[in-house]
């Protein structure tokens, strides 16, 4: 049917034609239809996710039919839901426009963290049409009391960005809020928005609640991006991860743009490149600084100037990453290897906003081996091929905070609860006796933890359903929903000023009075610790620390670690590397041999009476850690006197006091250190037990807000390590135990990725014995003292050694 009058008007008024992909949305809502739309940055995804209930609303209006309208009451119509609470807000500032322009009798609003008490109890009372949330406040909404009736005549929901929920925590939850929604609103469909998808069928499945098919609705491809290497004046480090070797030539670069952005992968990083772009910053270029820890305001500023075109360049971590719209961004930067291509597509469509223009982007690796990657992610952009992250097995913790929540609305009926949850595309093959457990935890603590009540949140009704032991524990939840568990952060505070943000604990920690670091972009000097606070003012000089954040670098992808091992052993495109790299390779090939695609190489040297093992694995660095951990129990073992290892994303390194056979070699990597090996080194580590606070925190077990008063990070701990010595005792099938196994397998230690690559290397294992380093091994030795070892012979021996001993020494022929 096409669009309306009314808004072929608007659009002629712009000088726009609807796109292929708005006018498939709105035949498909007119069906009653959900849809997965697939289309670039620039090409009007999330108009045409809005389109067809700003034209049902308007009809309806126009033609007398909504009674609740007439009589000035509210009712929830399209709910939108987004991974950053900045996008939300931006939505709505931006659908105001087009809804002013055409007149429209639509009412939207955002609710998120920072929406005001006053306006989210008025917004339950008297719902707008269209309500831009986040999940957390979704999870919220859908606790209430009058969760039923507020839900009651949602027609539509929209989620955008669906690629960035699919495999984590944060969207197990959101898929069981949202088969909550569709029991709720037996109306509503379901829309998923997204640029870069790797699987579309899987993520259609995300939004499959009806146990239909979802149509998969592609848009135009647009004009592909211009992606190029950053070719620094100084040479290339052999190691390192910040990438400032190649500040002076960004910095040039920015001054030949209107805006940038300059993506960075820690908060760490950014902080550094921010500071060293502003030592070099003789013509005073706006230049501002976003990363999560820093205090709202201070985001809040640097968007709302990027918004209105006054900065020319931002630099930021992946709290910019999805969706927000600055027309006025030219050039995207990458300062340091992407680590994925989606991630990589993602940050390139934050520039130039328009389908039928390329977006721009320049990537600045910071080491050689980052060159590679760089020069594989360019690839893969080329070629249009996208990474993703693999399912994940459902989470416990997440279904047990959702019990909770959901009997704060309700009684729940288990049986009818049970086939909702299935629903849900993660919990889909959720074992009975899964779901059962997780249930009695909630209801009782499980049998080690029956007998407090403090842990029996829910109660059995005459009629068989479940409702709340208590209203305390409603309050409980609200103040604790979600699954995204704080690292022990301290505010930074002026003496005399603002709350700046955010530092780890364990930074501030190992502060004195008098040491200087930069946070914020600020050189500051550290004055003490008030009240939780740590007291700060503007210093002028000295040798500044760097505040060190949790969550550190990004995994590298499986498929960008494939592509970087088929540019090593493709000889026809070493020419595209710079000279210094295609030098790097030639010495290693004269030296030792560079890593085979389909075998694995270990090479093993003498240096400074130590023995190294360094094994080119590419697997990313939580794989790596884990093998070093392994490894250097079974080289104990082996009596070969483990001193420790290094893990970088492509390279694990060894060391001890005694060399490896050939023969000890293969045995050394078999796969079978995957049980009896694995389970003792996870029972012994603190891994586990970290796990486990995330996993107790996330379901209940220990709240990090209590009513009337907040725990300190030191109670939460001792809290959870009591609680897992009781239960690791006395019911070690618990299912808060069996979820934090799962949970340590995934995000810790990459399992998975480390079963693959030993299966892999089970006979094609090229050891190279070398009477010394070779010039591929250099960076990870460069990365000695930074990790710390677990189960070796003398754990607190590290090697202190010079970088340039070691360049000259690999590189010597």
């Amino acid at each position: 049917m096409g669009l309306p009058d009314l808004f072929a008007r608007w659009f002629e008024s712009r000088g726009w034609a609807p796109r292929p992909h708005q006018l498939a949305l709105i035949d498909l809502a007119r069906k009653g239809k959900g849809a997965l739309l697939i289309a670039p940055t620039g090409g009007g995804k999330t108009l045409a996710g809005f389109l067809p209930s700003l034209i049902e609303l308007t009809e309806r209006r126009q033609a007398g039919e909504d009674l609740a309208y007439k009589k000035g009451q509210g009712e929830l119509h399209t709910l939108y839901i987004s991974p950053l609470k900045a996008l939300a807000t931006d939505i709505r500032r931006n659908l105001e426009q087009p809804m002013a322009e055409m007149q429209l009798p639509v009412r939207a609003e955002s609710r998120t963290g920072d929406t005001p008490q006053s306006r989210r109890l008025r917004q339950r009372e008297r719902p707008p049409d269209l309500l831009m949330t986040t999940p957390e406040s979704l999870a919220l909404l859908l606790s209430y009391l009058d969760a039923a009736k507020f839900f009651a005549s949602l027609k539509c929901v929209i989620i955008d960005e669906l690629h960035a929920f699919a495999t984590s925590k944060r969207g197990h939850h959101l898929a069981l809020c949202l088969s909550r929604l569709a029991t709720l609103a037996p109306q509503a469909r379901f829309v998923g928005l997204s640029a870069t998808v790797a699987d579309p069928p899987a993520l259609a499945e995300f939004l499959n609640l009806r146990d239909e098919p979802v149509e998969i609705v592609v848009g135009e491809p647009g004009a592909p991006p211009v992606v190029s290497i950053i070719d620094a004046q100084e040479r290339i480090p052999w190691g390192g991860h910040m990438g400032r070797h190649a500040v002076p030539e960004i910095y040039n670069i920015i001054r030949q743009h209107r805006t940038s952005i300059i993506f960075v992968n820690t908060r760490a990083q950014a902080e550094l490149a921010f500071d060293a772009l502003w030592r070099i910053n003789d013509e005073n270029l706006s230049i501002g600084l976003h990363h999560g820890s820093l205090a709202v305001e201070q985001r809040r500023k640097v968007e709302a100037a990027m918004a209105a075109g006054k900065l020319r360049a931002v630099v930021a971590t992946s709290s910019l990453d999805l969706g927000i719209d600055w027309g006025d961004v030219d050039l995207v930067i990458q300062m340091g290897a992407p680590k994925g291509v989606s991630r990589l597509m993602q940050r390139i469509g934050r520039a130039n906003h328009r389908l039928d223009e390329p977006s721009r982007a320049m990537i600045a690796p910071a080491n050689r081996f980052e060159v590679l990657e760089s020069l594989a992610a360019l690839e893969a952009v080329e070629a249009r091929e996208l990474d993703g992250d693999p399912p994940r097995p459902p989470c416990l913790d997440v279904l047990a905070q959702h019990i909770v929540g959901t009997a704060c609305a309700q009684p729940i009926d288990r049986e009818a609860f049970f086939a909702e949850v299935r629903r849900a595309q993660p919990y889909r093959d959720l074992p009975r006796k899964d779901f059962d457990d997780t249930f009695d935890f909630v209801a009782t603590g499980g049998y080690a933890l029956a007998a407090y009540d403090r842990w029996h949140r829910l109660k059995q009704l005459p009629d068989g359903r479940w409702m709340l032991a208590s209203p305390l524990v409603a309050k409980q939840f609200r103040m604790n929903v979600g699954t995204i568990v704080e690292l022990p952060l301290m505010k930074v505070r002026l003496r005399r000023g603002p709350v700046l943000g955010e530092v780890e604990e364990g930074f501030v920690q190992g502060l004195v009075p008098g040491d200087t670091f930069v946070f914020a972009g600020r050189l500051l000097r550290f004055e003490g610790v008030k009240e939780l606070a740590a007291i700060c003012s503007p210093a002028t000089g000295g040798d500044p620390k760097v505040p060190a954040y949790g969550g550190g670098r990004l995994p590298l992808s499986t498929f960008l670690a494939n592509r970087v091992r088929g540019i090593l052993q493709d000889p026809l495109k070493h020419p595209k590397l710079p000279a210094e790299v295609q030098e790097w390779l030639r010495i290693q090939v004269f030296r030792s041999m560079l890593p085979p695609a389909d075998k694995l190489l270990v090479e093993g040297f003498p240096r400074g009476g130590k023995q190294f093992l360094v094994a080119y694995c590419f697997e990313g660095r939580n794989a790596h850690q884990t093998l070093g951990m392994l490894l250097t129990r079974r080289m104990e073992r082996m009596g070969l006197r483990p001193l420790g290892f290094v893990a970088t994303d492509y390279v694990l390194g060894l060391w001890g006091l005694r060399p490896a056979s050939p023969k000890q070699i293969e045995e050394l990597f078999d796969e079978d250190m995957l049980g009896d090996d694995l389970e003792a080194w996870m029972d012994e580590s603190s891994m586990l037990r970290r796990s486990f606070r995330n996993v107790a925190v996330i379901a209940g077990l220990i709240e990090r807000r209590f009513p009337g008063e907040e725990k300190s990070r030191r109670q939460v701990t001792f809290s959870s390590d009591l609680i897992y010595d009781t239960l690791r005792q006395h019911e070690p099938g618990h299912i808060l135990l069996r979820a934090t196994r799962q949970d340590a397998a995934w995000q810790l230690a990459d399992l998975k990725r480390l079963g693959d690559l030993l299966r892999r290397a089970k006979g094609r294992i090229v050891y190279r014995r070398l009477d010394r380093i070779s010039p591929l091994a250099v960076p990870v030795l460069l990365e000695i003292g930074r990790e710390s070892v677990q189960g070796g012979t003398a754990e607190d021996e590290l090697l202190d050694i010079a970088a340039q001993e070691l360049i000259d020494e690999a590189t010597r022929l």
